[in-house]
């Protein structure tokens, strides 16, 4: 992995694959980290991966995690800034595509496209809400076992191997606590982006589900296509929440069509 320094002095660690073509943001979910994407990194052609672990996550969990959206963006703007690339193609996931958003709220004119996989543009609910905080409280006093656990009996669809479950739960418990209750506080006071789909016109947007996801099922990705001009809907049969791992093959040959139709940008 390399490393930049924030302007805030903090340490962010990333990994990038490939040299030249269009360069890729992959930003990944909660509480993982960016090896998500590595079935992505390694299958997508005449792209440069980059795929930070964002801050309190991974390697790069010794910066504390910020307690908004806004302050991961930014992040990614750094980012983009030390690695002297002007505009690039956002991919989020779940907590990833929150992200994004926050992104086209602080740095459009940055943006390539948008990749927005198994996310949603509605804020939380007050039932949600709630979970989030009973997340909160459990991470203070249970540490973030039970919350990988229960996590883990949610994120997957119903074929999904042992071996991968167990994978991701281990990945999951291995997050620090203050960052579980950090990014839980962020996600459960994330703004309402819905205002910004019809704003993406002119944003090359491709939006992919897993049709068995039950965290953001079908109906909320056909939705934000719908509301996006010219976005792409994409479902992945037999997946999850977690396309990129469950479908690997299906979710990179999405993205690398999508891709593949988008001039060359850095």
């Amino acid at each position: 992995m390399s490393t930049i320094t924030l302007p805030n002095g903090h340490p962010l660690e990333y990994v990038e694959v490939g040299e030249g073509g269009i360069p890729l943001l992959l930003v990944h979910g909660y509480p993982l980290d960016q090896s998500m994407w590595k079935p992505q990194m390694e299958g997508l052609h005449g792209v440069r991966c980059i795929a930070p672990d964002l801050r309190g996550f991974g390697a790069s969990c010794f910066s504390p995690a910020p307690n908004t959206l806004s302050e991961h963006a930014d992040d990614l703007a750094a980012l983009l800034d030390a690695l002297k690339i002007e505009r690039a193609v956002i991919a989020g996931l779940s907590m990833g595509g929150y992200i994004a958003f926050e992104f086209v709220r602080r740095h459009r004119e940055r943006l390539l496209g948008l990749i927005l996989l198994d996310t949603s543009p509605r804020p939380d609910d007050e039932a949600t809400r709630a979970a989030r905080n009973t997340t909160i409280e459990r991470a203070a006093s249970e540490g973030v076992g039970p919350i990988a656990l229960a996590l883990g009996a949610k994120l997957f669809a119903d074929g999904v191997t042992r071996k991968m479950r167990d994978t991701v739960i281990s990945l999951m418990a291995l997050t620090p606590r203050e960052s579980i209750i950090a990014a839980s506080t962020a996600i459960r006071d994330r703004a309402d982006s819905r205002d910004l789909l019809p704003t993406l016109a002119n944003t090359p947007t491709l939006v992919v589900v897993g049709s068995e996801d039950r965290l953001t099922p079908p109906d909320v990705a056909r939705a934000m296509a719908a509301a996006i001009p010219g976005a792409t809907l994409v479902e992945i049969d037999g997946a999850g929440h977690l396309p990129t791992l469950e479908r690997p093959a299906e979710t990179t040959a999405a993205m690398q069509q999508f891709l593949d139709r988008l001039p060359a940008g850095r």
